[in-house]
Parts: C-alpha cells; structure tokens; sequence
C-alpha cells in the first residue's frame, strides 16, 4: 500500500472520519483528490502547507494520512510543467517523486473521491512547514497582479500600493500624490512623470493638488501633466488646458493642444 498526505482545513475533519476526502477540480476539468507521496524527509512531504494555508482561512489545515493500493491510478507531475502529469499507478507515483533530486513543487492527484476506510489517520502539522507562492520564492519580488496576491492576505495592501500591476490598474490617488510630492521634494522628474502618468489612468482625479505643477521647471513634467489630466472630468481640467497651451515650450504646447482635441472629439462623440 502507497501512503500519501493530503492537506485539508481543519473545520473539514469530521467530515473526513464520517466519509472520506471529497474531490476537487484537479487539470482539464478532472474531480479528485490532490495529495504527495509520505517521504522521510518531513519538510518535503508536507511543503505544500504554507502555500495552501494561504487560501484556507485562519484555523490552519491537517494532514490526511491515506493509504492506497499500489496499482492505483493516478496522475504524477510539477505543477508548473506546460506538458501535464504522468498518469501511472501509486507505487510508481512515490517512486518517480522519490527519486526526484529537488521534489517541490510536485504533486499527485487521484482521480476519484478517497474512502473513510482510505484514511490512515489525521494528525496536525507544522503551519510553517514549506514554501509559499513558488518553491525558492524567498528573496524573490512577488508578482503583484490579482491572480498572485489574495485581497486581505498579509502585505498584500503595501504590496498592492508599492508594486502594482499594470493589468489591475493604477495605484489609489493618495499613494500617487504621496509619490509625487517626494519626487517633488528630490528633484526626480522621472519618478514624478511616472505617477502621473499612472493619475492619467483614472478618470476623475485630484485637480487642485498637482495644478501647481503647470509651473514646474521642466518641460517634460509640464507635458506630462497635460497628458494625465486629458481623460479627467473633473472640473476646471479644460481650464488648466488651455493654460498648457500658451506654455513656452513647443512641446508642453503641443501635448496641450493634443489633448484639447482628444477631450473635444470624446465629448461630441
């Protein structure tokens, strides 16, 4: 008989006793069960817990000790491999994961809900036992789009706030103008174009806190600005326009005059 270890949410176990694990959505639509081979290493065996723990709520999850028999069919594979798990037998499965040089990331998924009389027992586990987002993710920065980063999860505000990503849309208004008023205060032009180019993305925005920087030294945070507020209906936008226009330089000109007729041809279509 093959062992293997399942992780679940602890308010699951009485279900587990009273009748077994049920399945989940496993590759390509399958129902089952995700598990991994028992192995002396204790770490390795349960390194899916911090992950998983991730998704489960607050209480922490168990480990569901089955025994299955050793010409099960199952599927073995990384998660992350493009190509698809291994359909093979039990035995098979926790050979191939064994003899594996650097086994995370791996997993073995029963096609099929898992019996009462499969559970070998339930035993609690070590909540930091593994790796969280991808095995050597440590030191590693965390992708910040939507699908990675759980809302409510721990950092995930200041990670949201310092890293965004440009497929969930712009940072909020006051962690822009906090950004702008330090470039402001350096000297750093690039860094100050930079949120307001991510202000541009919205729109309504905080007029009367960046229509100072129509005076601003350089030309390129003049243009800049007139491209961020052109989507804006905030009142007072095409006044601030039309300011823009009559600037010095060629180029803020330009960008101002660009932008009045984008807003104009938005508003008469």
């Amino acid at each position: 008989m093959a062992m293997f270890v399942h992780l679940t949410p602890r308010a699951n176990i009485s279900r587990v006793r009273r009748s077994g694990v049920r399945t989940t959505m496993g590759n390509e639509g399958v129902h089952g069960v995700f598990c991994f081979p028992v192995l002396p290493s204790y770490t390795v065996t349960h390194q899916w817990l911090r992950e998983l723990a991730r998704h489960h709520g607050p209480r922490g999850l168990v480990g569901v000790y089955l025994r299955l028999p050793d010409d099960e069919p199952v599927t073995v594979g990384h998660y992350g491999d493009s190509e698809g798990p291994e359909q093979v037998a039990a035995a098979e499965a926790v050979r191939v994961v064994a003899g594996l040089e650097d086994p995370r990331g791996w997993e073995v998924f029963v096609p099929r809900e898992v019996t009462r009389s499969e559970v070998h027992r339930i035993r609690e586990v070590h909540q930091i036992t593994g790796w969280r987002y991808f095995p050597d993710a440590h030191g590693t920065a965390p992708c910040a789009c939507r699908g990675c980063v759980e809302p409510g999860g721990y950092g995930s505000r200041r990670l949201l706030e310092r890293n965004p990503h440009p497929s969930d849309g712009p940072p909020p208004p006051r962690v822009l103008l906090e950004r702008i008023a330090e470039a402001s205060h350096r000297g750093d032009t690039i860094a100050l174009r930079e949120a307001l180019s991510w202000l541009g993305h919205r729109r309504r925005g905080p007029l009367d806190r960046v229509t100072a920087l129509s005076g601003h030294p350089e030309p390129l945070v003049r243009a800049t600005l007139a491209e961020a507020i052109t989507p804006w209906g905030t009142p007072g936008v095409d006044t601030l326009l039309a300011h823009l226009a009559e600037d010095p330089d060629p180029k803020v000109r330009e960008a101002a005059t660009l932008a009045i007729e984008t807003r104009s041809t938005n508003s008469s279509g």
